[in-house]
C-alpha cells in the first residue's frame, strides 16, 4: 500500500501540488494498486479539495 506521506519523504524533489499529482500517477503506473492519504500535502498550492484530486491521478482519471 503506497503512503502518501512515503512519496512526501522519498521525493524530496516534489516542490509544487502539480508534482506530486506526477508523482503518485507514476508510482500507479508502476504497479501499486493502493492508495492512503495519511498527511495532508505541504505545498502552497494545494487545493482545498487535494484529496479528489489526488485519488483521480492515482485511479488514472487525470492525465
Amino acid at each position: 500500500m503506497l503512503k502518501l506521506s512515503e512519496i512526501l519523504v522519498s521525493r524530496k524533489d516534489i516542490e509544487s501540488f502539480d508534482e506530486l499529482i506526477a508523482a503518485v500517477q507514476d508510482t500507479a503506473r508502476n504497479g501499486e494498486r493502493f492508495f492512503r492519504m495519511d498527511v495532508k500535502p505541504p505545498y502552497p498550492d494545494t487545493p482545498e479539495d487535494w484529496e479528489d484530486r489526488l485519488e483521480a491521478a492515482f485511479s488514472g482519471l487525470v492525465r
